[in-house]
């Protein structure tokens, strides 16, 4: 029987018991030299009675260790890679120097099997961030290559342990409860919504419990980890406000006014939580036909003790000036029942027959992939605005490497001048974004879309800050 969402739902209960532990993630810090090995290995995703999956895994987790710094800090990472195929890390959301960010093929050769790199860099911000594979990302993100990157406050504002990290994922398993490592590169996959699972996991656990004590405040680090799913969650159900987006922290917390909150692939969402009275809360995820608990909130007597938050202190990232920006236009097409148009691919102009052999099925202004040329060029410290006009019938989840950005314009809903800095946001069917930074970081930058499936089909581009 094949495992569907019907069928996890129900199954998840059974496992409740068995992943109904406090979560205590392998934690790096930045002390030094940290080591990390992408290598094989072989895990339980699904009930207890079920086969391993063949997962590639960084030190052997899935999620990796977690690194902890504090901002301001050198980071340090020894990379060997010991599968069978190339790789990179990048870092996601971090604005580090360009050589650094791990982008196979545009800022750094992929390291070959057996070989070894050496990431140095200072994390400038403080936040929630990640790290990921970004070579063949479609494949070896949906094996395990990733894990949590936190770059605390010098004067942290939460302790350690009312500081949380949820990384949450979306697993396809086949019907003997295995990773389906066969649809791996499924066209279907790529021209249609992306890799989406039927199995959720937080830090590599199906519906794991987090003890938190009843009055103190926490905390709680969201980070999809998912291929292509977008999550829905409701921080109401269970009293939370949301203290920071991709990283950049809110003037003040907020009760969210609307249901549910979109999290995008490789989108990071900071709640607030304190608990009161006891019991189990359930972190639910409310897309289906009835609420998926994620993970448990076992909520337990406290200490006497408040660990009350302070306000989070602002990055310091430049406001874009609007007046004299630099004004461009990404049109998106391409994919099953959108606009196909025109696609040039390394070139040469694709025809019908040529999609299937290329796998290039989505399109940027036209152009599958990386071109020659970036999409603009400017010079550092310009203001860009770029107009997202998506013309497919999917949503997508575009992410601008080195910066961060503000959404200054939506088609159908009005925009704060002062909304939250972002890294990736969201752009619906139809619909057109505009967001607006400033090009202060020097070198090549990714822009892609982070479903991972359309950008190895064809939605990925870059851009020169010269």
């Amino acid at each position: 029987m094949k495992l569907t969402r019907r069928i996890f739902l129900s199954s998840s209960m059974a496992t409740a018991a068995l992943a109904a532990v406090p979560i205590a993630p392998d934690v790096s810090h930045a002390q030094g030299m940290i080591n990390i090995t992408a290598r094989p290995s072989r895990k339980r995703l699904y009930r207890f009675d079920s086969p391993p999956s063949d997962l590639w895994t960084y030190n052997g987790s899935a999620p990796g260790p977690e690194i902890r710094v504090k901002q301001g800090e050198r980071v340090t990472v020894r990379f060997a890679n010991e599968l069978e195929e190339p790789t990179s890390i990048h870092w996601h959301g971090i604005r580090i120097e360009n050589a650094m960010d791990g982008v196979a093929g545009l800022t750094q050769d992929a390291v070959k099997p057996g070989g070894t790199f050496e990431y140095d860099f200072v994390a400038p911000d403080a936040g929630t961030y990640w790290y990921h594979a970004h070579n063949k990302s479609w494949n070896q993100v949906a094996r395990g290559l990733y894990g949590a990157l936190i770059v605390l406050e010098n004067d942290p504002a939460f302790d350690d342990e009312h500081d949380l990290t949820l990384v949450i994922d979306d697993w396809r398993l086949d019907r003997s409860g295995k990773l389906d490592v066969a649809s791996l590169g499924s066209l279907m996959d790529w021209s249609h919504g992306g890799r989406l699972g039927n199995w959720l996991t937080v830090n590599g656990l199906n519906r794991p419990s987090f003890a938190l004590k009843t009055g103190e405040t926490y905390r709680l680090r969201l980070i999809n980890a998912s291929n292509a799913r977008i999550l829905e969650v409701d921080p109401n159900r269970f009293g939370a406000k949301v203290i920071a987006y991709d990283g950049q922290p809110l003037q003040r917390p907020e009760i969210l006014n609307y249901s549910p909150l979109l999290i995008g692939p490789a989108q990071r969402v900071d709640l607030q939580v304190t608990p009161s009275g006891e019991g189990v809360v359930p972190l639910e995820e409310i897309s289906g036909d009835r609420p998926f608990p994620l993970a448990n909130l076992q909520i337990v007597a406290g200490s006497g003790k408040k660990a009350e938050p302070r306000i989070l202190r602002s990055n310091d990232i430049p406001d874009p000036d609007l007046t004299s920006a630099m004004r461009v236009r990404l049109d998106m097409t391409g994919g099953a029942m959108g606009t196909m148009g025109e696609i040039v691919y390394q070139g040469k102009k694709l025809e019908r027959s040529d999609y299937s052999k290329t796998g290039q099925v989505w399109a940027f202004n036209g152009i599958a992939n990386l071109a020659a040329e970036p999409f603009f060029r400017c010079a550092q410290g310009e203001t860009v605005i770029v107009e997202t006009v998506n013309r497919t019938a999917f949503v997508h989840a575009m992410h601008v490497h080195g910066h961060h950005f503000r959404i200054i314009e939506r088609s159908g809903s009005s925009v704060k001048e002062d909304g939250p800095w972002r890294d990736t946001f969201l752009v619906g069917p139809d619909q057109t974004t505009t967001i607006a930074f400033v090009a202060d970081n020097p070198g090549k930058w990714l822009l892609h879309c982070h479903m991972l499936e359309h950008a190895a089909a064809g939605m990925n581009t870059w851009f020169d800050v010269v």
